[in-house]
């Protein structure tokens, strides 16, 4: 068993430089929040236990739309510096310490899984470790007035990066050391390590692990992230489900009366289950009833709500995105149409996309099979999925 790791999201920051009227780290990138990718990142990294934000009083309202439906701890409230944020990151984990903590700026949404688990690993044999970067533009000094004062020897310089991983127990007392010594002009951790005896070690970081700070990182930041899930990819659903006894229908996660209600394992939820075949065909990843027996006694009367979630949870994990939802109900009752929008919102909601992206149509058979006989109804779904390409 390896050691337990916690991870530190620092964005406490105003990082206004970069435009936009928000802090950085909520303004948008390809359709979500910048401290999103980080937050999922950790989130659902098989090597993290906890993750820890750290975040400003005025964005709660931000973060908690941003953090929607990841598993994290509630976030804790920064300081002045950046010091004292990591400091109330590592002081609020310290109820229960895990062996290694990282480090990361919530500007950096471009860091890998696979940087990562070489954090993890470089920290479990060092105690202290962080991504480099050769440092490969010739470097020069100046003077007050801007002249060339000299030019500095590269080969030992590193450009660094986050996410920094430590030992925890010895990163909190570091930075405990320097509170009470009135010290809170570090820059990083790996400074902040060092100036508390600590021998700090580094690995290879990423070119791509680049960190947003103007309005012009943005811009190559949006056709980066779009360029990063080039794989497209379409995926199609269909349920059926007969009616039976009962007074409502669940459909599109809503409750909507009716004479009669649909039988089924769970709650029969027909269109859900179409959309949630339509996202696992789109990643290739089964069926419905691959992940959720029929036959399995703890999906009986279950909430279609979670099978979406999870359907939407398989593609974050493999870095995707899900751009768009189609939906359309075969029926010649209920009608759907007073119904169109608040299940698009409901839709939207569980699968964390904004309801522009989720499409239901409805439509009768006119009177022929056996949704015109009232006997069930049908779902047929599309989903557009964009995974990060990979051959």
């Amino acid at each position: 068993m390896g050691p337990s790791v916690a991870a530190v999201v620092v964005a406490a920051g105003r990082g206004l430089r970069a435009g936009g009227g928000l802090p950085k780290q909520y303004r948008d990138l390809a359709g979500e929040p910048v401290i999103r990718s980080s937050l999922a990142l950790f989130s659902w990294h098989g090597q993290i236990g906890q993750v820890q934000a750290v975040i400003h009083g005025d964005d709660r309202g931000s973060y908690d739309a941003a953090a929607k439906g990841l598993r994290l701890l509630p976030p804790v409230l920064g300081g002045a510096s950046r010091q004292a944020s990591v400091r109330a990151g590592l002081e609020a984990l310290n109820a229960r310490p895990p062996d290694i903590v990282l480090v990361h700026d919530a500007a950096r949404p471009f860091c890998s899984a696979e940087l990562v688990s070489r954090a993890i690993s470089a920290c479990s044999e060092t105690g202290a470790a962080i991504p480099a970067l050769e440092v490969t533009d010739t470097i020069k000094r100046v003077d007050a007035m801007g002249h060339v004062a000299g030019t500095v020897d590269r080969a030992p310089l590193r450009a660094v990066q986050t996410p920094q991983a430590f030992n925890f127990a010895a990163l909190l007392d570091a930075h405990r050391r320097a509170a009470k010594d009135g010290r809170e002009d570090f820059t990083d951790d790996a400074a902040l390590a060092e100036w508390a005896g600590i021998k700090v070690a580094t690995f290879a970081g990423e070119t791509g692990n680049m960190k947003l700070t103007t309005d012009e990182d943005f811009g190559k930041a949006e056709g980066r992230r779009m360029a990063s899930l080039a794989d497209l990819r379409l995926g199609n659903g269909y349920d059926v489900h007969a009616f039976g006894d009962g007074d409502h229908v669940w459909l599109g996660g809503l409750k909507i009366p009716h004479d009669r209600g649909l039988t089924g394992h769970s709650d029969a939820d027909v269109a859900l289950h179409a959309i949630v075949d339509a996202i696992l065909g789109a990643i290739a990843d089964g069926d419905i009833g691959k992940h959720f027996s029929p036959n399995d006694p703890r999906w009986r009367g279950a909430s279609s709500d979670q099978f979406l979630k999870f359907a939407v949870e398989r593609v974050t994990k493999r870095g995707g995105k899900i751009a768009n939802l189609d939906l359309t109900i075969v029926c010649e009752e209920p009608r759907i149409g007073p119904h169109r929008d608040a299940m698009r919102k409901q839709i939207a909601e569980i699968a964390e996309m904004s309801i522009d992206r989720v499409a239901v149509k409805a439509t009768t058979s006119e009177q022929l099979g056996f949704t015109g006989r009232r006997e069930g109804i049908v779902a047929m779904a599309t989903a557009t999925v964009r995974l990060p390409w990979s051959w």
